[in-house]
């Protein structure tokens, strides 16, 4: 599961603690030890998470690192100083399982989930086999609200150290001013990239797909809307609102949809006025859908807007006036040219 670097290194942890490390010519290797760390990492709580929702990811890393053994380097023969260190090493060799300078970089796969940058890198100072961390480590990420549903996967590179040997000094550190350290530690950096699952919930999503009415200045109208559920399930006993503020007005502002099926688009109408003084552009209607999921559940899609063309009394007026002249024009010539006629005819 772990991927190995092939480097031999001092541990910066040890440096702290020891000041510096004696190389192999101040130290006796008399064991050699099998086994490493091995990480792997839960979630605490749901997995599950809607559009739009922004969330905490708690993930608990786990050590199941095993001893498999070790195996003699040499013969100490009947010297009880000997035979003691190489027992002394065998007890440092045993904390090899042992991961330190933990760290963990939530990486997102996907541009539907992101994951918030304060949070995205957690650390553990060590991690032994059999012992949870007091608590977990917590990644903010947010669903974007255009999410497919379905289930993905966030990476979790995951980077440490362990102690791969351990050596007996024989007290001759004293030569380099270390008296009080017997043994000299190595480490070895790993490297491993853990799965977090996240599945965003099926849903019903409506957006409104077309918009059919014009309105004029001072004066009500009828606008349809059709509003459709591009999601992946059924909507039941939905009702669309429109919200007006002013200058526009309405004196119905909640329709009944019903049941509306996955990929299905209704037609309602709304009777919108609006005020002799607005200005003539196209306005956009708050306007949100209430419905029950499959659970019985009331939920409320996101707000949509409703873009509403609205026309001035003058403009309105104006073309008017110009059609009936026009008309008017057409009348003249054609009772002007049957005239004519009639005169050549005599």
């Amino acid at each position: 599961m772990a991927v190995a670097l092939l480097v031999l290194a001092v541990s910066p942890l040890a440096e702290a603690k020891e000041f510096m490390q004696p190389n192999h010519e101040f130290s006796t290797n008399y064991y050699d030890g099998y086994g490493e760390p091995d990480i792997y990492a839960s979630v605490l709580g749901d997995v599950e998470f809607e559009r739009g929702e922004t969330a905490q990811v708690r993930v608990v890393l786990s050590n199941r690192g095993v001893l498999h053994g070790f195996k003699a380097k040499g013969d100490v023969g009947t010297d009880e100083g000997l035979h003691s260190l190489s027992l002394k090493e065998l007890e440092y060799e045993s904390l090899r399982t042992t991961a330190f300078g933990i760290k963990a970089e939530m990486i997102s796969s996907t541009d539907h989930i992101e994951v918030d940058p304060v949070t995205s890198v957690q650390t553990l100072e060590k991690l032994s086999p059999g012992v949870l961390p007091t608590d977990p480590m917590a990644f903010t990420i947010t669903i974007s609200d255009n999410a497919p549903a379905g289930s993905y996967m966030l990476l979790l590179p995951v980077s440490y150290e362990f102690q791969d040997g351990v050596e007996m000094t024989d007290g001759i550190t004293v030569r380099i001013g270390l008296p009080d350290v017997d043994h000299t530690t190595f480490y070895e950096i790993r490297n491993t990239t853990l799965l977090i699952p996240v599945i965003i919930e099926p849903s019903a999503k409506f957006v409104v797909s077309e918009v059919e009415g014009e309105l004029t200045s001072g004066q009500s109208g009828t606008i349809n809307v059709t509003y459709t559920n591009i999601g992946e399930v059924e909507a039941h006993d939905a009702y669309a609102r429109i919200i007006t503020m002013k200058p526009l007005s309405s004196s119905r502002s909640v329709v009944d949809l019903g049941n509306v099926a996955s990929g299905e688009g209704k037609t309602v109408s709304f009777n919108v006025a609006s005020e002799i003084s607005v200005v003539e552009k196209i306005y956009g209607i708050d306007s949100e859908v209430k419905y029950r999921n499959d659970d019985g559940e009331i939920e409320f899609s996101d707000n949509i807007f409703v873009e509403v063309p609205i026309r001035s009394r003058e403009s309105s007026i104006s073309i008017t006036l110009v059609a009936f002249v026009g008309i008017l024009l057409l009348v003249i010539y054609m009772g002007y040219n049957t005239l004519r006629k009639a005169k050549k005819a005599k």
